[in-house]
């Protein structure tokens, strides 16, 4: 289930990106990003309603405090996002995206970041990493 999930969210990830491109086109990139994140926050309140309400006090609970800076990067990921497929074009954009998640996904697990469990260090991911650079070499070509 996971895989179709991730699969999902690339999907996902892809059709947004081209949709948030467009709609800067006619806005502007603060008006378009700005508006997905308010429509993400009412889905949210929408979905939180519908699924339990678990307190939203708790949040003030989370430890470190700089975790919850989530949205933020959400935020200069819409505005990332946009540039990036505005100037490269969707496929070469979200080649880019997907490969730079692999390599800083492996820094984070590699390194035990942000309260994730340190991973051995593996060459099979380093050359996987490097594959995947050397495919952004070709698809450019």
């Amino acid at each position: 289930m996971g895989i179709v999930i991730a699969l999902l969210s690339g999907a996902l990830m892809s059709i947004q990106g081209v949709m948030n491109t467009e709609v800067t086109k006619q806005s502007s990139i603060w008006t378009a990003a700005g508006f997905v994140q308010l429509s993400a926050f009412l889905l949210c309140g929408i979905m939180w309603f519908f699924s339990g309400r678990q307190p939203i006090g708790a949040l003030w609970q989370v430890e470190p405090k700089y975790m919850l800076l989530g949205g933020v990067l959400g935020a200069l990921i819409t505005y990332t996002v946009i540039r990036s497929m505005d100037s490269l074009g969707p496929a070469q954009a979200a080649l880019l995206i997907v490969v730079s998640q692999i390599i800083v996904a492996y820094g984070v697990e590699l390194f035990g970041l942000l309260g994730v469990e340190k991973a051995e260090f593996e060459w099979k991911k380093l050359l996987g990493a490097g594959i995947a650079i050397a495919g952004i070499i070709i698809f450019k070509k």
